[in-house]
């Protein structure tokens, strides 16, 4: 026999072939389980109304695995109407702060409903958005949950209409979409009251109110998201019900350290002395740290501080910042679950934002 004949074989047998081998079929996984093909049918596709016993059910099953049987997504499509897969579109997906925990979290959730879902970025480009679309809808996908960066209005695009559809982290005029956003009205209540819990009544001032050119950053493409005038109407409202309101409000162009070091400095520059400070975000409070700081004055001994988003920051800044936190994990796996819903759940769905707490609030002392 030649060195030839006796070499081993590399060639992958029919359980072990790669993309180019020929797909098992179900006749394959019936015959390998000894059950009729219809039986094998009933068992994978997940049909209940067979009484198909639960040990003939794991031997299909059990068979299936073994072989490596994959279901034919275009018969399913044909048979069902449903592709098993879904898709997440948002402008900016690996470049957002925050984008992971939404993601993750909408990918765990769709995983649970035993679906794939595409994550797409657009880039905040409207011909790419188009034509990502599209492509989407080429290939079949069951829905579409459409996101935002940061909390804002938008307009559905038309190629969605009639689409199933969940908006994350966004609001739309059609309250007969689903709309998942954090409760920012509300989280402007919880920072009021943080402070009022302390004894704080006359002296609290809000750093981060917008200018009329509010720009939020390159970043946010010269939009201006629904926080931005949320966050203060939730804090005006708490303190209107214990029949208080702000000492002042610091406007800023933007929410950077930068904004929020010199909207501080200017108010100790004439003279103010707040007992407490809100800030609009936990940026603008690592600028108001500075500013205090450069003063002299001390959190939370002379200026207590609260803040929102619970970032990283509010944990390295020193003392640790109490900072309402943006439920982004909480966002994602609800738009998975109201998209995937056989009962539709339209309007909007406002998740309760959480007050971490740090060290930076205390009760102020009497002047």
């Amino acid at each position: 026999m030649s060195a030839k004949s006796k070499r081993k074989s590399t060639r992958p047998s029919r359980g072990q072939a790669g993309a180019g081998s020929r797909r098992v079929t179900l006749a394959q996984v019936a015959e390998a389980a000894g059950v009729s093909r219809s039986a094998a049918s009933f068992v994978m596709t997940g049909r209940t109304d067979q009484r198909i016993s639960e040990e003939t059910q794991a031997r299909v099953r059990s068979a299936a695995a073994t072989l490596g049987y994959r279901p034919d997504v275009t018969s399913q499509i044909l048979r069902t109407g449903q592709s098993g897969t879904i898709a997440l579109v948002s402008e900016f997906v690996a470049s957002t702060p925050y984008a992971n925990r939404i993601i993750g979290a909408a990918l765990d959730q769709a995983r649970k409903h035993d679906t794939v879902m595409f994550i797409a970025e657009t880039l905040g480009e409207k011909d790419t958005e188009e034509r990502l679309l599209h492509n989407l809808l080429d290939r079949r996908v069951d829905g579409f949950v459409y996101a935002s960066m940061f909390t804002q209005n938008v307009t559905i695009p038309d190629v969605l209409r009639g689409v199933p559809l969940v908006l994350l982290n966004c609001c739309a005029s059609d309250d007969r979409v689903p709309m998942v956003i954090p409760d920012e009205v509300g989280a402007g209540r919880t920072a009021a009251q943080a402070l009022l819990r302390h004894g704080h009544r006359d002296r609290i001032h809000y750093i981060g109110g917008p200018t009329s050119d509010f720009r939020g950053g390159p970043e946010w493409g010269g939009r201006v998201g629904t926080a931005v005038l949320d966050r203060l109407a939730g804090v005006k409202e708490e303190l209107a019900h214990a029949n208080l309101r702000l000492a002042g409000i610091s406007e800023t162009d933007n929410w950077e350290p930068r904004n929020g070091r010199e909207a501080v400095a200017n108010l100790l520059a004439h003279g103010t002395r707040p007992t407490a400070l809100i800030c609009a975000n936990d940026r603008l409070a690592f600028g108001a740290y500075q500013a205090l700081a450069a003063a002299g004055l001390r959190i939370p001994e002379d200026v207590s501080i609260v803040s929102f988003d619970h970032s990283d920051l509010a944990g390295w800044l020193q003392p640790s910042l109490n900072s309402i936190a943006l439920p982004h994990e909480e966002m994602g796996a609800l738009a998975v679950d109201l998209l995937m819903s056989e009962k539709p759940r339209t309007g909007k769905h406002a998740i309760r934002m959480t007050l971490h707490k740090g060290n930076s609030i205390s009760t102020p002392h009497p002047s």
